[in-house]
């Protein structure tokens, strides 16, 4: 959000292993009902600010200290900024497959796409999808925020 609670702004190459061994279980423990009831409302109301293209919306659900990889909140703004640019309307699709807790932090796996429509040719074209991405939120003071994998 994406991939994530904010859509589209975790952007990371997915590697495919032909080993036959089992997965690792995932870390932490599952995540209590109520947290996960939370974050897919934050996640809601988060699609529909996206959908609305408002840029300050979105990101009132991510962290000030959000950080993945390269990408800052100052980053996500950038590129929400652009895709609103090129695209005169966007949906996205998400849906949370599990959420795990390590310590204080969700860390949140989902699956989703996002689509925008071309202006002038009406065209919608799907510009981002992902299969069980994680992101990692936390609980602030004003409710779930992405936190991102601070690396």
């Amino acid at each position: 959000m994406l991939v994530s609670l904010v859509p589209g702004l975790g952007f990371k190459a997915e590697s495919s292993s032909s080993s036959s061994s089992p997965a690792e279980p995932p870390p932490g423990v599952a995540a209590p009902a109520s947290v996960v009831s939370e974050l897919q409302a934050a996640l809601a109301l988060a699609v529909q600010r996206f959908e609305a293209k408002d840029v300050d919306g979105v990101l009132v659900y991510v962290s000030e200290q959000y950080r993945t990889g390269p990408f800052t909140k100052n980053a996500v703004r950038q590129d929400l900024i652009g895709i609103y640019a090129v695209y005169d309307m966007v949906r996205a699709r998400v849906r949370i497959d599990d959420v795990r807790m390590v310590g204080d932090h969700a860390w949140v796996y989902s699956t989703g796409e996002i689509t925008g429509r071309l202006p002038w040719v009406g065209t919608w074209v799907r510009f981002l999808a992902w299969q069980r991405e994680l992101e990692v939120a936390r609980r602030e003071a004003s409710g779930w925020r992405l936190f991102g994998y601070q690396q």
